[in-house]
């Protein structure tokens, strides 16, 4: 390769020489081991398809004597030529290349099949190109060209036979593939489609046959499905659809055509054509012997969705239909439980989604027709569901896999989306059903009901409750009552009775007379370690919505959730919630009885914290130290007291006062010297750090300006830390200080000297060597955009220094990192957009805009992802409306080397991409296209497949 790339050009120009030179690449590209030279050679041959002289030399590639590969690349040379270089072709060469592709085709017939796909694939990107204007009887020429009168059961007969199939197949695939402008495409699949008539005779004709051999026959349900993208309506290949039922008789060709048959009744207005589905409901009633058979062996799935897409928007003919409802019905209450005794019933749920959507898109009449026919269907149908959701026996369930309770917690999972989803067909009036249901379960005692049955219709219950206001409900009130009536003797069973109560936390909020019947089941629950998940997600939804209507049972959800903690029943993430439910129920106390509160429910973990303290550092007590920091951070996050005054401000309208004495403040302060105590002894662990961190963040997320009496504190504090060990949490946590604190003139002082710590620290870094620290760098980007953005003044002072941040920014547009290129992207955006207010951004700019303008040029037109592209755009739309007269300069200096950023770009481009960089300073969406087709460009891959999907 190193060879060739070293001759004269006009030796290279030799199509005999390309050839030669082309087969000694690929035999590289294949056969060499080294990766290196594989590239090379790679880059070599993607550049000679490019070439004129690849017209000439692909069709020595495909001579017979050689290897499949090397035919392979020749076919796929010619489709290239084809696809991208059209205009390429030499003058008066059209009707030779067609005559030649059609025998190539014809002379692979037999294969290599991948050689074979492709030559159709390049004569199929030939008749895109010609057939509207120069060859518009194509269809039928090649039907013409590749029938002979030698039968499809003899060998060459049935190669021709399934080249032309393999040919009429992705010629609507290369159209849907193919980068053709939107009207270029629709001229095309008109004329294509002008022709279905003949390609479905054909095909029918197939299809038929007696003797038609198997690969035939599914290779023409492939030509259906793809020519079916193309817009055929149902009524244009209603013969084929009988020939497709007719099909699934034969065990081999089952599949393909079940998926041709969706192909066909699944098309946009197959509801105009209802007639012709009528056509074929007796050939599908006609398989329900066979749906029997398939339930009995397991073996149903595929039929499953053939039958329910045979539905489809058919509830004009609901008489002809019934007897197919009832069979999706009967597949949908296959007997035995998901996925143990059989795993076909949830693939007809959707069909019931389908249907209702048809019932309800419905005009007002017809859909209270409709409703009064199917209301009933849908009621048996939660009958069926509520059956299938129900747990196994206790013995039973024990003997299955972990792997197949976890399939039935998915399937569970899909019968409560149907629920729901039924419900907005059937209303309140499910509810009524399902607790008359429940209570004659809990108080007939002459039937003794299962566990199993109990649970089921509390599914149904919480399935519709969690996502369906209820508060209209007459029901849920009488639910609540029988809640207590259940003796839980099962995990399952309590568990659901749980998720049940914290499902209807918005109503109890509403009711909060009700809360006293339900929230000792909840705190009883709380102790039983099997119960976590379940029992805490229901105590942290209760305290946040009724967190106003819990002064009673204050002491009782203390005193439990405090007991639970000490014992470490839960695991760390069930602990986090039950501090932030905690959390939601403090903040809500009237304030004379929060600190005191707050105080007796962290001390144990404050003394506990002091405890490990003063052990000397060890991975033992790592963990735990991580632990509580977390549980201070959780309880602090949602401990609010600014909704409470918000809640004041509605029910009494006074003006509410700042609360100068936070009780979270106070605890803070008193922790204080603790927390420095373990940063002294931390501070090399990362995680340590950032659970210290979140402490601050999460509170002065939560506090706001309540906060202020820490912040000097907390400026010390950080600077400490970042002095001692840079990290990007204490970057995150000073971002969150400028944004809250960064306008407060009492505290302007502490915030502007940390950020000039921070930013002498961090330069280096820089200095040293910063690749390593990529989450530093992305964080120290992301603090200085939000001082800009909401404390530009800052950078008036003389200790900051804004030309050092700039230059930070531009190393860091070397990381390859997306996070860190995006948060650069963001400050170089807001640093741009003050070069007019801040003298020293207005310097910098002046001094060295070139050089953003190269490195940012540089990084969109080298590998960075495509996500980025819109960031990019962002710096580019910030410059070119805050600075376009440096801007210009920039541009035209910076894009004037050739070469530069790439060397696929030519003087043109770039003098059109300056053209429209500087135009641009309205549209952000304009700006971001503007970025893509540049980045495209110096890629290379403008018109690719890539280029599609960017």
């Amino acid at each position: 390769i190193k060879r060739i790339q070293e001759e004269p050009a006009e030796e290279q120009q030799s199509p005999g020489r390309k050839f030669r030179d082309g087969i000694k690449a690929l035999q590289q590209l294949y056969y060499d081991p080294d990766m290196d030279k594989k590239n090379v050679a790679q880059k070599w041959l993607t550049q000679a398809q490019a070439s004129p002289q690849a017209w000439h030399f692909c069709w020595a590639l495909l001579r017979p004597d050689k290897v499949p590969e090397i035919q392979f690349f020749g076919a796929s040379t010619l489709h290239a030529k084809i696809s991208r270089h059209w205009s390429d072709l030499p003058p008066g060469q059209l009707d030779s290349l067609r005559s030649q592709l059609i025998t190539q085709v014809g002379q692979f017939a037999s294969g290599p099949k991948l050689v074979l796909t492709r030559l159709c694939v390049a004569l199929a990107s030939l008749v895109l190109h010609v057939l509207a204007e120069t060859w518009p009887t194509a269809v039928p020429d090649l039907l013409c060209a590749f029938q002979t009168g030698e039968s499809v059961t003899e060998a060459d007969g049935q190669a021709r036979c399934l080249a032309l199939l393999e040919l009429l197949a992705v010629l609507p695939e290369e159209l849907q593939s193919s980068r053709i402008p939107a009207s270029r495409r629709s001229q095309l699949r008109s004329a294509l489609a002008v022709d279905w008539s003949s390609v479905c005779s054909l095909l029918q004709q197939l299809l038929q046959r007696p003797d038609a051999p198997c690969p035939v026959r599914e290779r023409v349900l492939r030509c259906v499905s793809s020519w079916l993208t193309l817009d055929i309506t149902l009524k244009d290949s209603e013969g084929l659809l009988e020939s497709c039922l007719a099909l699934l008789k034969e065990s081999e060709l089952f599949d393909t055509a079940v998926e041709t048959i969706v192909s066909i009744i699944s098309q946009p207005d197959c509801q105009r054509f209802a007639d012709s589905l009528l056509k074929v409901v007796p050939q599908v009633l006609g398989l329900q012997e066979q749906l029997k058979k398939a339930v009995q062996d397991g073996d149903m799935e595929t039929l499953d969705i053939m039958i329910y897409m045979t539905l489809l928007e058919q509830v004009d003919h609901w008489q002809g239909f019934q007897a197919l409802v009832s069979m999706i019905m009967s597949c949908t209450g296959t007997p035995g439980h998901y996925p143990v005794d059989e795993t076909s019933s949830s693939l007809t749920l959707t069909f019931w989604y389908t249907l209702q959507d048809d019932i309800t898109s419905l005009d007002a009449e017809r859909q209270t027709l409709y409703l009064q026919i199917y209301r009933p269907v849908y009621f048996q149908l939660v009958d069926v569901l509520l059956q299938k959701a129900c747990f196994p026996r206790d013995e039973d369930y024990a003997a299955w896999s972990a792997d197949d309770k976890e399939q039935f917690k998915t399937y569970r999972v899909d019968i409560s989306d149907t629920l729901m989803y039924v419900y907005e067909l059937l209303g309140p009036e499910l509810l009524r059903s399902l607790y008359d249901k429940l209570g004659t379960l809990l108080t007939d005692t002459t039937h003794p009901s299962s566990w199993q049955d109990i649970e089921a219709l509390l599914f149904g219950f919480q399935s519709i409750a969690e996502t369906v206001d209820v508060s209209y409900s007459d029901v849920i009130p009488g639910l609540i009552g029988l809640i207590p009536l259940i003796t839980a003797n099962n995990v399952q069973l309590a568990e659901t009775i749980m998720f049940t109560i914290g499902s209807l936390a918005e109503w109890l909020a509403d009711h909060s007379l009700m809360l006293a019947s339900v929230l000792p089941v909840v705190l009883h629950g709380l102790s039983d370690a099997d119960l976590s998940v379940a029992c805490v997600s229901a105590l942290k939804r209760i305290c946040r919505e009724c967190r106003h209507d819990l002064h009673l049972h204050a002491n009782d959800i203390m005193a439990v959730s405090q007991a639970v903690l000490v014992k470490d029943i839960h695991k760390s993430p069930q602990c986090m919630w039950i501090m932030q439910a905690l959390g939601f129920l403090l903040s809500a106390l009237p304030s004379d009885e929060i600190l005191g509160k707050l105080l007796s429910l962290v001390t144990p973990h404050i003394q506990q914290l002091e405890k490990l303290a003063s052990e000397p550092p060890s991975s033992a007590n790592k963990l735990p130290i991580v632990h509580i920091l977390g549980l201070l951070s959780d309880l602090f996050s949602t401990f609010d007291l600014n909704k409470q005054s918000e809640r004041s401000e509605v029910m009494r309208p006074v003006q509410t006062q700042p609360h100068h004495n936070n009780p979270v403040v106070v605890v803070l302060q008193q922790a204080f010297p603790l927390i420095q105590t373990i940063l002294s002894k931390w501070l090399n662990e990362p995680e340590v750090v950032e659970a210290v961190c979140a402490v601050f963040e999460k509170s002065l997320k939560t506090l706001l300006h309540d906060f202020a009496p820490l912040v000097t504190q907390l400026c010390e504090l950080i600077g400490q830390m970042f002095s001692a060990y840079p990290q990007a949490s204490a970057l995150d946590l000073t971002r969150q200080l400028v944004h809250i604190f960064g306008c407060e003139k009492d505290l302007f002082s502490p915030i502007i000297a940390l950020l000039e710590l921070i930013t002498n620290i961090t330069m280096s870094i820089f200095q040293l060597g910063s690749r390593d620290h990529p989450d530093v760098v992305e964080s120290f980007m992301q603090l200085h955009a939000q001082a800009l953005r909401r404390k530009s003044d800052l950078y008036l002072s003389d200790h900051l220094d804004i030309k050092a941040v700039f230059y930070c920014g531009i190393l860091s547009f070397k990381f390859p990192e997306a996070p860190t290129l995006k948060a650069t992207c963001q400050l170089f955006t807001e640093l741009i957009s003050h070069c007019e207010e801040i003298p020293a951004v207005r310097e910098v700019l002046q001094e060295d805009g070139k050089l953003l303008l190269q490195t940012l040029l540089e990084v969109i037109g080298g590998q960075s992802p495509r996500s980025l592209a819109e960031h990019f755009a962002e710096v580019l739309f910030s410059a070119s409306r805050n600075c376009p007269s440096m801007l210009s300069v920039w541009l035209r200096e910076a894009l004037l080397p050739p070469g530069f950023p790439s060397s696929h770009l030519t003087t043109e481009h770039k003098e059109h991409f300056c053209q429209q960089i500087l135009r641009e300073q309205v549209s952000k969406r304009r700006m971001k296209d503007i970025v893509k087709e540049f980045a495209l460009l110096s890629r290379g891959l403008q018109g690719t497949e890539y280029a599609a999907n960017y």
